[in-house]
């Protein structure tokens, strides 16, 4: 079957970029003859993967694909140095062959001058002996001195300047190799090209929309959030890296948090056996009790470093980029952006002591992107400019967000605890008083007016069994909180004036009877 050798251009024009892989998406018109004739498209990436391959015709008649696949041509590179070599490269190979030049002349000057040492030794060996046996020719010892010597100075200098010489060649030479691998970018060995069989009654002009997946291709959510006054603009951006071998110009670009792969592996059946068995004496007498931590989300966003999987909250999330989009096949981050909302945020200055001595401005909005959030860093800036990175959480659509602006300087935050344990004799019952003391300080610029609301927060433990109880002491609470919610999170609302203190008192009992063990 005849097959045009000219290859038809087929250049890739929506990319729905996965976590770990992306769906390309090709288009091109064809003119085709009657009958049964094959064409070959492009080139393409050679890391298609070949059974993802799905072509579509459209077109006045009836055109049928008979066949279509992925031919793979490798051309090995030619022999260096060659004709079309920038002035980059060029330098590059120079720098190679002088490096390997001066690597030649450091060993033979290390050995010479090895030699010229045991030479030394012998020499000296030669006249201790002349000397023992009252031979003395000093005229020639002098001579032989002072050339071995002299051709040792010589060439210890001409060692010195090579390793010099060589260590400024070394530097040349990683400087250019960073400088090419930025600038330049050698053609792939290995390229592909679709082979389309087709047959028509007809000659005619049809549209051909062929879809492939490929690897080396992700994204990663980012964002950026901008604190002016009391709104705030969340700006959506997506991190995309691909290196498929090909540019992406000016592409529809679709983005989805899909796991195509984990389809084909289904899960694992494992035996998993309960059994019951009676309780012995012992265990009957005893509760064992333990301290388990647990995470709470009104503490603050734990900030965490780099970019984290997508966290879709185990439903496949879609955003598309409403501008075409072109990313090179270089394997860096490209940023795209996305959405960019501004929102309606309250403020407020809170601390955790236990966690941090340190007074956040945290800032918390609603989420009115129309689209969930998935978890990735933010970046935050404030009047100030930029002023950290933190981490946004998943975050469904008008759910709330909360962020932190770093600390502020203003305030000094120390934090005291006492434990005392006492024991009852009849009952045996164990009760533990926790006595926690922190002391609040404003420290303000000259001339600065108005109080400052700083939230204080607090943990008491919460019990799971009834043979220990917790109890707020609020007698011996100094001030008494304003609230303390189901997760055992107390929380003062303290207004400071500028150079105001202030020092709070929390107060708890843990009570545990006498068959507790743990605590």
């Amino acid at each position: 079957m005849p097959m045009d050798t000219q290859p038809i251009p087929l250049p890739v024009t929506a990319v729905t970029c996965l976590e770990d892989r992306a769906h390309i998406e090709r288009t091109a018109e064809l003119d085709l003859r009657a009958g049964v004739q094959r064409l070959r498209l492009g080139p393409v990436s050679a890391l298609a993967v070949d059974r993802t391959l799905h072509t579509e015709l459209t077109g006045e008649h009836s055109a049928t694909v008979l066949d279509v696949r992925i031919v793979r041509t490798w051309t090995p590179r030619g022999p260096l140095p060659a004709d079309d070599d920038s002035a980059l490269r060029t330098r590059i190979r120079i720098l190679e062959e002088e490096q390997i030049t001066l690597g030649h002349t450091r060993d033979r000057l290390r050995t010479r001058l090895d030699l010229l040492g045991r030479l030394a030794t012998d020499l000296l060996r030669d006249i201790a002996e002349g000397t023992g046996h009252g031979e003395t020719d000093e005229a020639r010892w002098t001579r032989e001195l002072d050339r071995v010597d002299a051709e040792r100075a010589t060439y210890g200098e001409q060692l010195r300047a090579a390793e010099a010489r060589l260590t400024d060649v070394a530097g040349e030479l990683t400087q250019a190799q960073q400088a090419i691998h930025l600038a330049e970018e050698r053609p792939a060995e290995l390229i592909g090209h679709v082979e389309l069989t087709v047959r028509t009654e007809v000659a005619e002009r049809v549209r051909l929309r062929l879809t492939h997946l490929t690897s080396c291709a992700l994204w990663r959510p980012a964002y950026r959030a901008v604190l002016d006054g009391d709104a705030v603009t969340l700006e959506t951006d997506a991190m995309v890296w691909q290196r498929t071998g090909e540019d992406w110009s000016d592409v529809r670009l679709t983005l989805s948090t899909a796991r195509s792969a984990l389809t084909t592996d289904p899960p694992r059946l494992t035996e998993d056996r309960l059994t019951l068995k009676d309780r012995s004496a012992a265990e009957r007498r005893t509760v064992d009790v333990e301290l388990r931590e647990e995470d709470i989300a009104e503490l603050g966003p734990v900030p965490v470093l780099g970019l984290p999987g997508v966290d879709d909250g185990g439903q496949t999330r879609v955003l598309h980029s409403p501008a075409a989009v072109s990313v090179p096949s270089d394997g860096r981050a490209h940023r795209v952006p996305l959405t960019a909302v501004t929102s309606v945020a309250s403020s407020e200055y809170s601390s955790s002591p236990e966690l941090s001595p340190l007074v956040t401005q945290v800032v918390r909005f609603d989420n009115t992107s129309g689209h969930a959030l998935l978890a990735g860093p933010v970046d935050l800036v404030r009047g100030s400019g930029f002023t950290g990175r933190g981490t946004l959480s998943f975050t469904a659509p008008g759910a709330p967000v909360e962020l932190a602006y770093g600390s502020h300087d203003d305030y000094r935050v120390i934090r005291h605890t006492e434990e005392s344990r006492d024991t009852t004799t009849l009952t045996q019952r164990t009760v533990i008083t926790h006595t926690v003391r922190v002391h609040v300080s404003r420290f303000s610029a000259p001339g600065e007016r108005g109080e400052q609301t700083v939230t204080l927060r607090e943990r008491i433990p919460v019990s799971e069994v009834s043979a220990v109880e917790v109890r707020l002491r609020k007698e011996a609470c100094a001030p008494e909180p304003d609230e303390v919610d189901a997760d055992g999170i107390a929380r003062w609302d303290l207004r400071l004036a500028p150079g105001g203190h202030a020092t709070v008192s929390l107060v708890y009992d843990i009570s545990a009877s006498g068959k507790v063990a743990g605590l």
